[in-house]
């Protein structure tokens, strides 16, 4: 062949090549080091099941119960939490071991039957996590479907072999309650009841062997039970096989409701035993969700960081029912056939920030069910979910943040459930008399010398009843909404005009003289939650107008906010771990701040976000292990990212309107229910081309600083060309603004 045919059939063949699979961009292994405490295992979206690795926990980083830090891996449990601040869940662990049979898990230095590995040997991806255990000789493989961990073990030969079932290990709780049942030469059935974050959870469990089981012994904690069924506070079961028998497939079915529910998720999701197939289906699962935006830009580095983090925005919220849609309620009663998927572990207080929003561009089949779920659990407790896991409301995080969630969907379009029911839950959660809000009911405020996180919960509220009061405008309910219009500005009452900062007060009506702006909340002040003064002042996204106002207009608002991000003083050595990612006194590794930079834009200074934006982006996003900034948070922080790479963030959700940043890319886009594109490209960029020159929307000029929903779901193009320097006139003039939608 000559070299001008060689050529030709070079460029045809390229052509031809199928495009890199976005799974091969994601590593589950970002975020699993520092403070990111993320899931590492095999998942399917959304699904029930986290089946992964346990460590033996050594403290707050290992809330997910795996730390990157580790070299110990105590077994593989089937259920974890992605990201969260508190530990919990780690159900049904199972550890493959070869050799003299051990029950106890050990410790760190004198192991049980615990083992040694190295990253050399371990590899995660999307559905598919494998690692090598070096103590036993044994490699390890898992994958998963929505309600089923499928186990792999690959036992050497001329070894006894052994699997044990540990049903009083969890990441952070306490079993209270287990049973294990064999009913068959090949199938394990029983149920594991444990107290912790989640004061009451229940999990059934189905295990099925392709080997036959012959040889199983039961313990409740060290004692030996006779016969082939236990029931204690701390049952496990030891399968032994006296030659070894090579490869082992396992598949661990799990249920909020019954083992027998268990069995039929498990014979639903993985009729035979071919492994590789359920790991195809499960890499297909996630490969259709990341294929939902589309990126393009030549930095692979870029890549790996945004579709990991969009990967970690699909973990949570889990699915919380069984193949034929039963649950068991908040009121532990169990609901057959429920008309919508029931979803839990709603980390809200995080997620309503960005998560959320972003479900409404990329999730809309999911955004009724999540809202269904979230009228569920109303009627079966009384008040909307504040931070729910696993049919438990933890009452964790000031606010009952689901109010911000419920408004969202409704006012972007999503109705497909009972609209009268939804405004009732609202209306009535934000009316009880618990948790400060019979103070902020009456216009007053939640004095701190009874109220413990006054002033967050305070802010909290008044986001809450800003989300109520467009929706109900929406819905026509006139009185409603001059009422919740009304009583979402009693965040003014917490703004001590004296020193320029929102500040508690006591019963008495005098100013908490506990106040330091730069000092945190915990365990110095009980006013605010996870953060300091600094942090806290621009907690008013759904008035940033009325913020402006109280900081002298715009110049005073804007002193004020440069000073936040250059402030040099020392940090304080009380602060809780999760106030990270500090610049200056902004925190972006918790979650009360995440919308502080874009504020800038509704005092016309677009070019401040865009700067600060693309400085997160770069510098507190790292495609390593230690590559988050502060925990993952179910999600919410990276669904910053995901927004803030594409260009745009939604400052105050229900108003349905995203503040322009800096977009990262060349050109992003963002597939839409009904076949609909919305695309961002660029002209110009760069890394040092973090300035928007000019916009054009469709072809046409396009001046304002901010897009909203309606016009995103139409679909179009919006072309923004960068450069190095300011367009300081972009975005500056009152009607190009964002603003207040009152």
């Amino acid at each position: 062949m000559n070299k001008t045919l060689f050529a030709i059939a070079l460029i045809i063949a390229v052509r031809q090549a199928p495009a890199q699979r976005l799974i091969s961009f994601v590593d589950p292994m970002i975020g699993s080091g520092g403070h990111g405490h993320v899931f590492v295992g095999a998942s399917v979206p959304f699904g029930a099941v986290q089946v992964g690795p346990e460590n033996i926990p050594e403290g707050w980083d290992w809330c997910s119960g795996y730390n990157y830090a580790d070299s110990v891996i105590i077994g593989f449990s089937q259920m974890h939490l992605n990201g969260t601040g508190i530990g919990d869940l780690g159900d049904v662990l199972i550890m493959p071991t070869t050799g003299p049979a051990k029950i106890n898990r050990g410790t760190q230095t004198e192991r049980g039957y615990s083992s040694l590995f190295q990253h050399k040997k371990e590899h995660a991806k999307p559905g598919y996590y494998a690692v090598h255990l070096d103590d036993y000789d044994v490699d390890v493989e898992l994958t998963a479907t929505e309600r089923v961990g499928f186990h792999k073990y690959h036992f050497p030969q001329n070894k006894e072999a052994h699997i044990l079932i540990d049903l009083q290990q969890g990441v952070q709780d306490s079993a209270t309650d287990t049973y294990i049942h064999q009913v068959d030469a090949h199938t394990l059935k029983g149920y594991r009841m444990s107290t912790g974050w989640a004061h009451d959870q229940r999990v059934y469990f189905v295990i099925r062997c392709d080997h036959e089981i012959k040889d199983i012994n039961i313990f409740n904690d060290s004692t030996k039970i006779d016969g082939k069924k236990g029931k204690g506070n701390a049952i496990k079961a030891l399968i032994t096989w006296e030659q070894s028998p090579g490869k082992v497939k396992l598949k661990v079915g799990i249920s909020p409701v019954s083992s027998d529910n268990a069995l039929d998720n498990l014979d639903t999701e993985t009729p035979d035993w071919d492994f590789n197939k359920i790991e195809a289906k499960a890499e297909e699962k996630w490969e259709a969700e990341l294929e939902k935006i589309k990126i393009e830009t030549e930095s692979n580095t870029n890549k790996r960081v945004f579709y990991t983090a969009l990967y970690h925005t699909m973990i949570d919220p889990s699915l919380y029912n069984d193949h034929d849609r039963d649950y068991r309620g908040t009121d532990k009663k169990v609901y057959p056939h429920a008309p919508f998927q029931n979803y839990s572990v709603f980390s809200l207080w995080d997620t309503y920030r960005a998560l959320q929003p972003l479900y409404t561009l990329i999730q809309p089949e999911r955004v009724n069910d999540i809202i269904q779920s979230f009228l569920a659990i109303y009627q079966q407790q009384g008040m909307m979910p504040i931070w729910h896991l696993e049919g438990n409301e933890t009452y964790t995080m000031p606010g009952v943040s689901s109010v911000q969630v419920l408004a969202e969907a409704y006012l972007k379009g999503y109705r497909k459930y009972d609209a009268s029911l939804a405004f009732e839950a609202e209306k009535n959660t934000m009316n009880l008399n618990k948790m400060g809000l019979r103070y902020d009911k009456a216009d007053t405020y939640i004095p701190s010398d009874k109220v413990g996180e006054s002033v967050a919960k305070a802010l909290e509220y008044s986001i809450s009843n800003a989300s109520v009061a467009l929706m109900a405008k929406a819905m026509g309910k006139d009185t409603d909404y001059k009422y919740f219009h009304k009583r979402f500005q009693n965040y003014k009452l917490y703004f001590d005009k004296n020193v320029g900062f929102f500040r508690g007060r006591l019963a008495d009506g005098s100013w908490n003289p506990v106040f330091d702006p730069q000092k945190s909340s915990q365990p110095w002040s009980r006013d605010l939650s996870e953060g300091n003064g600094w942090q806290y002042l621009w907690l008013v996204p759904e008035d940033v107008s009325g913020l402006i106002h109280l900081l002298g207009g715009d110049n005073g608002f804007l002193e004020k906010l440069d000073s936040l991000f250059i402030i040099t003083a020392p940090p304080d050595p009380n602060a809780p771990p999760d106030i990270s990612g500090l610049i200056g006194e902004y925190a972006h590794g918790d979650e009360p701040g995440h919308q502080t930079i874009y504020l800038y834009s509704y005092a016309g200074e677009q070019w401040k976000a865009a700067e600060k934006a693309r400085f997160i982006c770069q510098n507190l996003y790292r495609d390593s292990t230690d590559g988050l900034s502060g925990n993952e948070d179910c999600g919410q922080m990276s669904a910053w990212y995901v927004f803030s790479a594409l260009g745009f963030y939604p400052v105050f959700p229900a108003s349905g309107m995203y503040a322009l940043g800096s977009p990262l890319f060349d050109k992003a886009s963002i597939h839409l229910e009904g076949g609909k594109t919305f695309t961002v490209v660029t002209d110009g960029n760069g890394p040092n081309n973090m300035y928007i020159q000019k916009v054009e929307w469709n072809g046409k000029p396009y001046t304002k600083s901010y897009i909203t929903h309606e016009d995103i779901m139409k679909g179009g193009t919006m072309k923004i060309t960068m450069g190095a320097t300011p367009n300081k006139h972009f975005g500056s003039a009152k009607e190009d603004r964002p603003y207040d939608k009152y």
